[in-house]
């Protein structure tokens, strides 16, 4: 498959949905799925049309992890840390990006597809969904996703489900903080979408300066973030549109629109 097969990509409204597009392998992270999610994540890091990001899959399997196929066949060590670099970076990428990303998640996500859904800024989950860092069951415990797990779960959460394997169904993934919403399948894509449209009215420049600050300050301490969190506030009132967005609520008018970044 092309990378363009591999994973579909459609733009409307400053929303862009990316899919993952190989459902008979349970949209697995291969190289060459994460070369073109790199890829496409570094074309719209740029793209100042698109305000928001909708990470979706498509088949039963929103993302079933790594494909465990292609480690074993290339399985010497330059070879894993060179798949596990590249996929580090690809989930970092997904922080850096100045716009967020919402995991539509229909299905399984599985190990690295689990992290998957951490990574990214926002989460929605259909009920019918279920999450899992199931490497440990294949004595291969889930380093990688425990990174971005243990981000978003509960220390005794993230442990027991790195841990035991167990899935997790979406409701218990709504109470230990995976995902922000649920619904129910047929709804899955309203959902999601009304959330995506809701982020995609505000101005790029401040979520943009928003989720800098976000990601940043929660790895610091409390005086070093709150020192940070003043200069983040000082410069985004030093922009006009900043400006013209505090004297339209003051004279109770109309928020302006806000112009891509």
């Amino acid at each position: 498959m092309t990378d363009a097969d591999l994973l579909l990509r459609s733009d409307a409204a400053g929303i862009a949905t990316l899919t993952l597009n190989q459902p008979a392998k349970f949209n697995v992270l291969s190289d060459q799925m994460m070369t073109a999610l790199q890829t496409t994540f570094d074309q719209i890091a740029e793209d100042r049309t698109v305000r928001v990001v909708v990470l979706a899959g498509n088949g039963k399997a929103f993302c079933a992890g790594h494909d465990v196929k292609e480690m074993v066949a290339n399985s010497d060590e330059q070879a894993i840390r060179a798949l596990f670099r590249q996929c580090s970076r690809m989930m970092l990428t997904i922080t850096s990006l100045p716009q967020p990303v919402i995991a539509r998640v229909h299905g399984i996500a599985a190990a690295a597809g689990c992290q998957l859904v951490a990574q990214c800024d926002l989460a929605v989950a259909s009920t019918a969904a279920s999450f899992a860092t199931s490497g440990i069951g294949i004595g291969l415990f889930c380093g990688t996703p425990s990174v971005a797990v243990t981000r978003n779960l509960p220390r005794k959460q993230a442990m027991e489900l790195l841990l035991t394997g167990e899935f997790i169904d979406a409701e218990k993934a709504l109470q230990y903080g995976l995902v922000n919403r649920l619904s129910e399948p047929d709804m899955l894509d309203q959902t999601v979408a009304a959330l995506a449209t809701r982020i995609a009215k505000q101005g790029p420049a401040f979520i943009a300066r928003g989720k800098q600050l976000f990601y940043t300050q929660i790895e610091q301490g409390m005086e070093a973030a709150y020192a940070q969190a003043t200069e983040c506030m000082v410069s985004n009132m030093k922009m006009a549109d900043a400006r013209a967005g505090l004297k339209a609520f003051v004279d109770k008018k109309p928020m302006p629109e806000w112009p891509d970044r």
